[in-house]
C-alpha cells in the first residue's frame, strides 16, 4: 500500500521498527555505555502475533544464511505456544536459538509412530514421529521447550520430541517432554560411525519408555530426568568401537508419584555405552539398575554392553553386589576419563569446541 501522509506502513511493521530500534540502540552505545552492555542483539525475532520478523520458527530457520562457517545467526522466540513440525536442514549451521524461557517458549506437534502418512497408506515410523529435525550442527538451543504432544494410547507408539543428527549440538535451560522414546540422538551416519555429539545442561527431560535413545555421543549435566512409568530410562545404541556413549553427571533422576520399577537402562544394539557420574537416583531406581534386554536371535549384550556408576546417591543408589554382575563401580581414575573434554573433543578430528561461543 502506497502511503498517502496520513497513514505509516513503514515504522508501524516490523521491518521498520527493528530499523527504529537499532537506531535508539545506537544512540545508547554512544551516550548511556553503562546501559549499553545490557542490550541484546538478535538477528530474527519468531512473534505468533507478529511482532517480530517471521510468525513461525520455520520461516526464521528458511531465512538463516546457508554454510555460515563463520558467523552465528541469533534467532529468539518470544513467547507462546508454536504447533509446528520443524526442521532444520544440513544448510543451516551455526544458529542460536532462544526462547523466553522453558515454561513460556514451547515448540509442539503430535505426531506418532504407526499413525499414517496424510494421504497414503503406509505408517510413521519411529524416526518420521519427531517434532523438531535437527540436520545442521553447531546449534545451540536455550530457554525453551520442545515436545512431542501426541500423548499415549493404545493406538499410539513412539512419539519423538527431539531427533538430533548433527554434530555439536548444545541444550542450555530446556525441557524436553513426551513419552515414549522423547528425545532421540539419532547420528547414526556421523563421521566415523555415530561420532555426533549433544551436550545437554541444567535440562529436564521427561518420559515413560526409552525416552533417552539412540547411538550419539550425549553428555547430561545437571540435568532433571524424570521417568512417567515403570520402564527404562535409556536405551543406547552406541555403535562398534565407539569409545563413549551417554554420560550423566550431576544428574537427578526423579519419577511420577506410584512409579518404583525403572531401569537406568538396557541396550538398543549390542554395544550400549551409558555412565552415570555422581548422580542422585531416585527410589523408583530397581537394586540391579540395569537390564539385558535379552530376545531370541539377539548378540549377547551382556559381554558387549558397557554400564558403569560412579559415587551414585540417593536411594537408588546400589552395591555392587546388587548391580547386575556384568555392570561396573567404577574407581575414581576410571570416572576421570569421563570429563567433558575427553568425551567431546574426539582426538580423531581435533576440534576444540566451546559450547558458550555463541552466548
Amino acid at each position: 500500500m502506497i502511503s498517502t501522509g496520513k497513514n505509516d506502513n513503514t515504522h508501524t511493521v516490523a521491518s521498520g521498527a527493528r530499523k527504529v530500534a537499532l537506531l535508539i540502540c545506537d544512540a545508547i552505545r554512544q551516550q548511556l555505555p553503562d546501559l549499553a552492555q545490557h542490550l541484546v542483539y538478535q538477528d530474527i525475532i519468531v512473534d505468533q502475533h507478529g511482532f517480530g520478523d517471521y510468525l513461525t520458527v520455520q520461516e526464521a530457520i528458511n531465512a538463516a544464511p546457508d554454510y555460515s562457517h563463520k558467523e552465528i545467526t541469533t534467532i529468539h522466540i518470544n513467547e507462546g505456544v508454536y504447533r509446528e513440525c520443524i526442521r532444520i536442514p544440513h544448510s543451516k549451521f551455526r544458529l542460536k536459538i532462544t526462547g523466553d524461557g522453558a515454561e513460556n517458549t514451547i515448540l509442539t506437534y503430535n505426531k506418532y509412530a504407526r499413525a499414517k502418512w496424510p494421504g497414503r497408506e503406509f505408517e510413521i515410523g519411529t524416526s518420521g514421529s519427531a517434532s523438531i529435525y535437527i540436520h545442521a550442527s553447531y546449534i545451540t538451543f536455550e530457554d525453551l521447550t520442545i515436545e512431542n504432544s501426541a500423548g499415549e494410547g493404545k493406538e499410539i507408539a513412539q512419539a519423538v520430541a527431539v531427533f538430533t543428527d548433527g554434530d555439536f549440538l548444545f541444550f542450555h535451560r530446556c525441557r524436553f517432554i513426551g513419552n515414549q522414546d522423547t528425545l532421540y540422538t539419532y547420528g547414526r551416519f556421523g563421521k566415523e560411525g555415530g561420532i555426533k555429539r549433544n551436550y545437554f545442561l541444567d535440562c529436564y527431560i521427561e518420559g515413560t519408555t526409552d525416552f533417552i535413545f539412540g547411538p550419539s555421543i550425549a553428555y547430561f549435566e545437571n540435568c532433571t530426568i524424570h521417568s512417567k512409568k515403570n520402564s527404562y530410562v535409556t536405551a543406547a545404541s552406541t555403535l562398534p568401537g565407539q569409545q563413549y556413549g551417554y554420560v550423566f553427571r550431576n544428574c537427578t533422576l526423579t519419577a511420577a508419584p506410584g512409579i518404583d520399577k525403572c531401569y537406568l537402562g538396557h541396550p538398543w544394539g549390542a554395544y550400549a555405552k551409558a555412565v552415570f557420574l555422581e548422580c542422585t537416583l531416585g527410589s523408583h531406581i530397581l537394586p540391579e539398575g540395569w537390564h539385558d534386554w535379552e530376545k531370541p536371535g539377539k548378540p549377547d549384550t551382556k559381554k558387549n554392553s558397557y554400564y558403569a556408576e560412579y559415587g551414585s546417591k540417593g536411594p537408588g543408589a546400589a552395591t555392587a553386589k546388587q548391580r547386575v554382575k556384568w555392570s561396573h563401580q567404577l574407581t575414581a581414575k576410571q570416572a576421570a576419563e569421563y570429563t567433558f573434554e575427553k568425551v567431546m573433543y574426539q582426538s580423531q578430528d581435533g576440534i576444540k569446541w566451546n559450547p558458550y561461543e555463541n552466548r
